[in-house]
């Protein structure tokens, strides 16, 4: 397995759980028959709860756009050691983008973002060329 795809499953495999800490908070403030359930006037998650939640949203996001370029540029055998800093620094990037925007860090949540952002964009422009 190339080091592209290997981050490529890191990736898929941190979004995929990111979905628990929010859920167990859901299931500890409203129970878990309310947390399954439709009730009518549900009480609020706490507030990292909602913005964990924002980032698994922005992240799945994310992940399909990575994914994409990463199964392209796999397809096509473009494979140099801008692809692999690409991946690695688009996954740390992730995992810093959901820490920072669940704990309410501004400034390092955007360039997380940004820094993912660029990493995408560095593998479509090797795809491209």
């Amino acid at each position: 397995m190339t080091p592209e795809l290997e981050y490529l499953v890191f990736t898929t495999v941190f979004t995929a759980l990111m979905w628990v800490p929010y859920t167990v908070n859901l299931i500890l403030v409203r129970g878990l028959k309310d947390a399954v359930g439709y009730p009518e006037n549900p009480k609020p998650i706490y507030a990292w709860a909602q913005r964990m939640k924002a980032a698994h949203y922005n992240a799945v996001e994310n992940l399909v756009v990575f994914a994409a370029l990463v199964l392209v540029a796999h397809a096509v055998d473009v494979h140099n050691a801008v692809t692999v800093m690409a991946c690695v620094v688009f996954f740390w990037a992730r995992v810093v983008h959901f820490l920072a925007y669940s704990f309410k860090v501004p400034w390092v949540r955007t360039l997380a973002f940004v820094f993912g952002f660029v990493c995408q964009m560095a593998l479509a422009f090797q795809v491209l060329t």
